[in-house]
């Protein structure tokens, strides 16, 4: 079976997720080809510091998603405070204030299932560190719709709920560590992950 080039990628992260987040896109080539959009749990009255302490260790491009922008390659766009953030059919982005999802707005579900909608097979979903079950339902229609789904390995996340649920939700096809699934994408850049996906598409599976 020959894999998808990949188009985009989408992560969601809660408790813990500014470190793991700076982590792991940190690490990433700024020559990265990848449309990249990311939820972090963040209280309604944040001031875009998140996005700030993003844009000092990554080497592309971060900035706050705003309403109708274009879905660029080699950017990241983050969710603003209050607003769910969406991947449109024409590939632009676009915010919500949609009623609350798993008690949070912005929220991972909307987010992953919005763009599985849109990009099917060439789309990645990354669930990494947090405490509710946020992501674990959209990570499995990311699937149902050929994408493939990558768990931070909840033994490395300071708040293991969010990766646990993941992976109770169904199977996956990586769990691993930050600077794993850093290294995956980062030898993407629109090709297809290369280690076959029946290998790690188990619940407790892990890339080897």
């Amino acid at each position: 079976m020959v894999e998808p080039r990949y188009e985009a990628v989408v992560m969601g992260a809660s408790a813990g997720g500014l470190q793991a987040l700076r982590s792991l896109l940190s690490a990433l080539p700024g020559h990265l080809g990848l449309r990249m959009a990311v939820v972090q749990h963040i209280d309604a009255a944040s001031n875009g510091y998140f996005v700030d302490m993003l844009a000092r260790d990554c080497r592309l491009a971060v900035t706050e998603a705003e309403d109708k922008a274009d879905f660029l390659q080699g950017t990241v766009y983050l969710a603003p405070a209050g607003y769910h953030l969406l991947v449109e059919p024409d590939r632009s982005l676009s915010l919500s204030v949609d009623e609350k999802v798993n008690y949070c707005r912005p929220a991972i579900d909307p987010l992953f299932q919005s763009a599985a909608d849109t990009f099917g097979p060439t789309l990645i979903g990354v669930v990494l560190t947090g405490a509710n079950s946020d992501g674990a339902r959209g990570l499995q229609y990311i699937r149902s719709r050929g994408g493939r789904a990558i768990v931070q390995d909840p033994a490395t996340a300071e708040s293991p709920f969010m990766p646990r649920a993941a992976l109770d939700a169904g199977p996956v096809d990586h769990i691993a560590s930050l600077s794993h699934i850093a290294a995956l994408l980062s030898g993407l850049d629109g090709r297809a992950i290369t280690a076959p996906r029946g290998r790690t598409a188990v619940p407790k599976g892990r890339l080897t």
